[in-house]
């Protein structure tokens, strides 16, 4: 049902190319990211749309099949240096640290791995081949992972509608370019750890947290703004970019969330990671009825 959801949405934006299907140019993210778009990518190909899917020569594993083209591109940096930088990444999340240390630790790590994944999208538009390519094709709409901005960007070089399928933004940017309500009273601020209850100093420390956000977001994609502003030969803040999204595919579950109104182009896709699901092998089925009565 989410998968059909999902589909439909993007469809609505295929609606020009309906007689003979529509054209999508894809820009993912590596890893975990690309295991649910690719459900929705390889059903949009069965609805009778023709789909390109851009990744770059060096990256983690993704596993492709020949129903979709995927178009490569060069890159100056090496798998060694992703695997780092996602590493320090993780081990950063891992630290028992106090506030603010914490979110100040987060902070850096999250500016160092941006950095080296952004390097993928600097890439991409030196490929002139690439770009030659993308330009020719004749797409309908954009569909892409706005982690690092590099979707967006290239949809707004080419004049092109895009969608975003993601997990959620830094900084509360997933509600606040939508311009959602996002009450601090009970809705916690990323790396504060904090709960819907709150004691009146952990409201204090979500409301310092909130008054930052923006600035350290402004600051954590500084360089993909500079450099959209440079390929779009216009100023643009990151607000812009993030408010010109068609549809916002959102892959978690409206119910885990807290409660709060969203735009109509919002989209809760959660269900989305159940698109393979499999049944419990006896062993795991035991094991967990044991953890239920423990």
């Amino acid at each position: 049902m989410t998968l059909r959801i999902c589909c439909a949405w993007i469809f609505i934006l295929l609606l020009p190319g309906l007689s003979d299907g529509g054209k999508l140019l894809v820009l993912p993210m590596a890893g975990s990211h690309w295991l649910s778009m690719q459900h929705v990518v390889e059903k949009l190909i069965a609805r009778g749309h023709e789909v390109v899917v851009v990744v770059p020569e060096v990256t983690w594993q993704m596993e492709t099949t020949q129903a979709y083209t995927v178009k490569t591109y060069p890159v100056s940096y090496t798998l060694e240096e992703l695997d780092n930088a996602f590493h320090q990444y993780v081990a950063t999340h891992l630290k028992d640290l106090p506030f603010p240390l914490n979110t100040l630790a987060l902070y850096n790590s999250s500016v160092h791995v941006f950095r080296t994944f952004f390097v993928q999208c600097k890439d991409l538009f030196s490929s002139k081949e690439t770009l030659q390519y993308l330009n020719q094709s004749g797409f309908d709409a954009v569909l892409t992972d706005p982690v690092f901005m590099c979707g967006a960007t290239l949809a707004k070089y080419f004049s092109l509608p895009f969608v975003f399928f993601m997990r959620g933004f830094p900084c509360n940017l997933h509600y606040k370019a939508p311009q959602c309500p996002s009450p601090l009273s009970y809705i916690p601020r990323l790396f504060t750890f904090n709960s819907d209850h709150m004691t009146f100093f952990q409201r204090v420390e979500n409301a310092l947290v909130s008054l930052l956000e923006l600035g350290y977001c402004n600051s954590l994609y500084e360089e993909a703004m500079k450099f959209s502003s440079e390929v779009l030969q216009r100023d643009i803040s990151l607000l812009d970019l993030l408010n010109s999204a068609s549809i916002w595919l959102l892959r978690f579950d409206f119910v885990f969330e807290y409660v709060r109104p969203v735009m109509p182009n919002m989209v809760f896709i959660g269900g989305i990671h159940c698109a393979q699901r499999k049944p419990l092998s006896k062993v795991c089925s035991f094991s967990s009825k044991l953890h239920i009565f423990q």
